[in-house]
């Protein structure tokens, strides 16, 4: 009975080593990476990258964006000013038809940025204060540059 209780004792201490080797195997191999977890952190990896890269590009987009929103608000100030322009000289050209002494088909009005130029001739220099007191008076008008001048010559 001694040697049937010394074999059940070396049977159970077999399996007892057998056990404590799988063991140990299985937690060694646990410590490697495997190739799902290689991958695994090859696509956290590649995830990171792309977001970094998005992220990038995301700034690139707004940039460019604030850049042709102020190229926009620029030309527009531009159409603008233009339209004020082309105003203010048919306000001033309007005003010196319906004056009886200016004779407004020899004066040629150019407004820019709000600066009248006058370029034409006059019969005399009453007609040029009368033409430069209306203009001045146009709303909008910040200057005039006077380049009329009074000729003797027929000027109807």
């Amino acid at each position: 009975m001694k040697k049937i209780n010394e074999q059940r004792i070396n049977r159970a201490n077999s399996i007892l080593v057998t056990l404590l080797l799988s063991a140990v195997i299985i937690t060694s191999g646990c410590k490697e990476e495997g190739p799902a977890e290689k991958t695994g952190k090859k696509l956290d990896q590649a995830i990171e990258n792309s977001n970094e890269i998005i992220d990038e590009k995301v700034d690139a987009l707004k940039q460019s964006i604030d850049t042709k929103e102020e190229a926009m608000e620029k030309q527009s100030e531009t159409v603008g000013e233009l339209i004020d322009d082309a105003a203010i000289t048919a306000k001033a050209k309007a005003a010196m038809m319906t004056d009886p002494l200016v004779n407004a088909f020899n004066i040629d009005v150019a407004t820019v940025q709000g600066v009248v130029k006058l370029n034409g001739a006059v019969t005399n220099q009453q007609i040029i204060d009368r033409v430069l007191e209306i203009v001045r008076a146009t709303p909008g008008v910040k200057s005039v540059e006077n380049h009329l001048v009074v000729s003797t010559g027929d000027l109807r």
